[in-house]
């Protein structure tokens, strides 16, 4: 009683002392966490219910780390036989198009496409299209205007073929005039006079340079008297 008739003075030097050890105090978590129980469940079938909750999370967290474990090694064993992350991606791709492929969506949508595709084609207004289609087009092949332009293309093929052959002759042709030409064997002639000619006066400096008898001899001197 003597605790609880007695005031708190908020001017008082210690009133930080009340505030610390409030939070000092150790909260229980699972029991802040806890709310209040649905209507329907008594207390035993709540702490049941809670306890099972406790027990797969548990699971949980055991599955995640062999998860884990099983990713660790699978990549060790995938590094040995020099696999790369991109050949796992594009068997990953595959597969998931094979997946796709075998789904019952997907063979039910083929399926569908391929009724469709045939109503259509064996409609009415697609088979007098397609014959509308092939009437215009062998007219068009026979029609006038349609032949004289194939010829024109031809003949203009064969005149370019024609015309480029032409120009190869002539260069040909123009060519070998060129070198049977005096003026073009004048010019081989006096290259090959300017070769020979080099080519002596290297044969005698190589001459020079290793004969013997001037290694040793001494420029005649001058014995006049003075």
């Amino acid at each position: 009683m003597e605790g609880a008739s007695q005031d708190i003075n908020l001017n008082s030097p210690n009133k930080g002392l009340l505030a610390d050890a409030m939070t000092d105090v150790p909260v229980d978590g699972a029991a802040a966490a806890r709310t209040a129980a649905p209507e329907g469940l008594t207390a035993a079938e709540e702490e049941e219910l809670r306890a099972e909750i406790a027990k797969v999370e548990e699971e949980i967290g055991t599955l995640r780390q062999v998860l884990a474990a099983k990713e660790r090694h699978c990549g060790e064993l995938k590094r040995k036989l020099g696999l790369t992350p991109l050949d796992g991606l594009k068997q990953n791709l595959s597969k998931s198009w094979h997946d796709v492929q075998v789904s019952n969506a997907y063979v039910k949508t083929s399926e569908k496409l391929g009724e469709w595709n045939d109503k259509v084609t064996q409609s009415d207004l697609y088979l007098s299209a397609s014959s509308t289609l092939e009437d215009w087009n062998e007219k068009l092949t026979q029609s006038e205007a349609y032949k004289k332009t194939q010829e024109t293309l031809s003949q203009a093929g064969q005149k370019t073929s024609a015309a480029l052959s032409n120009v190869g002759s002539v260069i040909s042709r123009k060519l070998g005039d060129m070198r049977n030409s005096a003026t073009f064997k004048s010019f081989e002639d006096r290259v090959g006079t300017i070769k020979s000619r080099v080519v002596g006066s290297r044969e005698n400096s190589t001459d020079g340079l290793h004969s013997p008898s001037g290694a040793g001899e001494k420029p005649p001197q001058d014995n006049a008297p003075f």
